[in-house]
Order: structure tokens, then C-alpha cells, then sequence
């Protein structure tokens, strides 16, 4: 049996803006994972264990971005924002989006 897979942030669904895929850019704002990485080809258990992260990450923050430091929250600001564009240039409206 093949082991799933993720296809990754740009290939995603809207863009990566579903609830799930958020953690590869919280992993990039905190410094987790490149920039650049869109995780495309990771284990789904891996996805997992770099979930568990992200989530410790923001522990401190409460899951607010108003929280962060300086330096995280621009690059937080600037990495959601490159994100929300590419995807409304795909057609993402988040009027219709169940799932966020």
C-alpha cells in the first residue's frame, strides 16, 4: 500500500488556505521550515508531526498574531497576504469557503 502523501501549499486546495494546510505557513512564520518549503511530497505523518509543532509555537501567543513579536508577526502579515492573493487569483472567494 502507497503511503499518502501531500501535494503541497501551491497545489493545494484555494491555495493552502484551508484549515489543515494554514500549518505550512504558521511552520514558515516560525521559522520551522523555509520559507520556500511548500511541503509538497511529505508523509501525511509527517504533516502531523510538524502540526504538533506549529501548535506548540503558538502557545505563548494564544494563536494570536497580534501577539507575536515584531519580526514574526510582519513576516506572518506578509506571508498570509502573498498566500490570500495567489489564491483569489485562483478563484478562492471566502464567502464560499465551508472549510475555513
Amino acid at each position: 500500500m502507497r503511503e499518502q502523501t501531500y501535494i503541497g501549499l501551491p497545489e493545494d486546495q484555494y491555495g493552502g488556505l484551508t484549515d489543515g494546510e494554514r500549518i505550512v505557513m504558521d511552520a514558515q512564520v516560525f521559522g520551522l521550515i523555509p520559507e520556500g518549503e511548500t511541503c509538497a511530497g511529505w508523509s501525511l505523518g509527517r504533516l502531523q508531526m510538524l502540526s504538533e509543532q506549529v501548535v506548540r509555537a503558538w502557545l505563548p501567543y494564544a494563536g494570536l498574531p497580534s501577539r507575536l513579536p515584531e519580526y514574526p508577526r510582519e513576516r506572518h502579515a506578509r506571508i498570509y497576504q502573498e498566500e490570500i492573493e495567489r489564491a483569489r487569483a485562483a478563484s478562492w472567494n471566502p464567502e464560499l469557503d465551508d472549510e475555513t
